[in-house]
């Protein structure tokens, strides 16, 4: 299984969490789904490089934070 993994390293975005392998920070994609797209369609047509897995991980990454 190809597992998505969350990083932050302060040379990317400046320690942000990011989709690994991107610059993609976890935020955009909570903002994405906040303002409204919540199925990650228009989500992976802003970022096409993301695959509903790595969705996903944004998803559980903000959740065991807030946990």
């Amino acid at each position: 299984m190809n597992r998505v993994e969350i990083i932050r390293n302060d040379a990317i975005l400046s320690g942000q969490p990011v989709i690994k392998g991107t610059r993609i920070p976890v935020v955009a994609i909570l903002e994405q789904l906040k303002n409204g797209h919540g199925t990650g369609k228009h989500v992976k047509e802003m970022f096409p490089q993301l695959s509903q897995r790595a969705i996903d991980a944004a998803l559980d990454y903000a959740k065991v934070r807030l946990e």
